[in-house]
Parts: C-alpha cells; sequence; structure tokens
C-alpha cells in the first residue's frame, strides 16, 4: 500500500504545482512539455512494477486512470499554449 500511495502523491503533487505557462518563453513551455511526457513515462512504468508486485487489477487500472487522467490534461494544455506561441511568434516576425 506504500508504493501506492506514493504514486498517488507523485501525481497529486505534479498536478498541485501546475505552473502558469502563459508567461512562460517557447523554449521553458517546451521544456516542460518535456518534463510531463517523461513523469507520464516514468508513472506508467512505476504503475506497470506495482501490477507485477500485486494481483490487484482494479487497483493498477485505477492508478493508471488517475495518471493518464492528470497527465493528458497538463500536456493538452501546455500544447493549447506552446501552440498559440509559436503562431503568434511566427505571425508577428512575417
Amino acid at each position: 500500500m506504500d508504493e501506492i500511495e506514493k504514486i498517488i502523491d507523485e501525481i497529486s503533487f505534479r498536478k498541485a504545482k501546475c505552473k502558469d505557462y502563459e508567461t512562460m518563453k517557447i523554449e521553458d513551455i517546451s521544456k516542460e512539455l518535456q518534463d510531463i511526457m517523461r513523469f507520464e513515462q516514468e508513472s506508467l512504468k512505476k504503475i506497470e512494477e506495482f501490477e507485477n508486485m500485486q494481483k490487484n487489477q482494479d487497483l493498477a487500472n485505477y492508478l493508471r486512470m488517475i495518471s493518464k487522467n492528470t497527465t493528458q490534461r497538463e500536456i493538452t494544455e501546455i500544447q493549447e499554449i506552446y501552440l498559440k506561441k509559436i503562431d503568434k511568434e511566427y505571425l508577428n516576425s512575417k
């Protein structure tokens, strides 16, 4: 159960520390996007390890759902802002 709590805490902490992407530079947003994608991969790897140690498929599915929902929401937010900023910068440079 400690491993489950640790995974949930990591996901919750990530969600709680969302940044103001609107005020960031494109380069910084790109790094944030890479970071969240890496975080998603690491979370899924931990969930798979948990799944191999435990036979509670429902709990593993729940962890997967929380992880995916949280990270996908942040990825979508970052992508939208990133694309707007690229469009704005590209259109302004013409």
